[in-house]
């Protein structure tokens, strides 16, 4: 019977938090009897209201949310273009007689962690991948060409540049070369025999 009368109980408290105003009355064997409605020998009580608990937004919304914004960043990281990248010597340089021919790559914005350089000279590669300072020795006479390209992790092309110099080198009979070279002894001035 005290279990039926505390479910009752609990029961009118919870309807008595939506209804606002509860009674109870002590009984003489000492149980409580609450009503919603005054009951002869009965005080108002005051209820306090439900602890209640409000869930964040659902976690689907939260997953859907990071999702998106990490497809946002995929989507710039994709669409992301470098805006220049060059090379020194500049293009249609000319050297005349050098020893070796440095040459430099540069990227606007700088080379991002990930991205990869590939520099090729006349066709082939000028070093490991990710070179961007690379010395030509000895620097052979001819026009030579420099390529740059620009790939990230997936292999998609971000930038390319191709540039070319001159080396001149002078010839074994070129006047710069013969004023170089040493001169030669005269020849003794022996005079020639007469015919007879």
């Amino acid at each position: 019977m005290k279990r039926q009368t505390l479910v009752l109980a609990l029961s009118l408290c919870a309807m008595s938090a939506a209804l606002a105003t509860t009674y109870v009355r002590t009984e003489k064997d000492g149980t409580k009897t609450y009503s919603d409605r005054p009951i002869p020998g009965g005080t108002p009580i005051d209820v306090q209201p439900a602890q209640t608990y409000s869930a964040p937004p659902s976690g689907v919304t939260q997953v859907g949310s990071a999702a998106q914004s990490e497809q946002d960043l995929l989507r710039q990281a994709d669409d992301f273009r470098y805006e220049s990248c060059t090379v020194t010597p500049d293009n249609d340089t000319t050297f005349q007689n050098p020893e070796a021919v440095a040459i430099t790559v540069y990227t606007k914005p700088p080379l991002r962690n990930g991205d990869v350089i590939t520099m090729t000279i006349d066709g082939q590669p000028a070093g490991p991948p990710n070179t961007m300072n690379y010395t030509m020795q000895p620097a052979y006479r001819g026009t030579h060409t420099v390529g740059v390209n620009v790939a990230n992790t997936n292999g998609k092309n971000l930038c390319t540049y191709t540039s070319v110099f001159h080396v001149h080198q002078p010839g074994l009979n070129s006047p710069a070369r013969q004023s170089n070279a040493p001169a030669r002894p005269p020849r003794p001035n022996v005079p020639r025999p007469t015919p007879h």
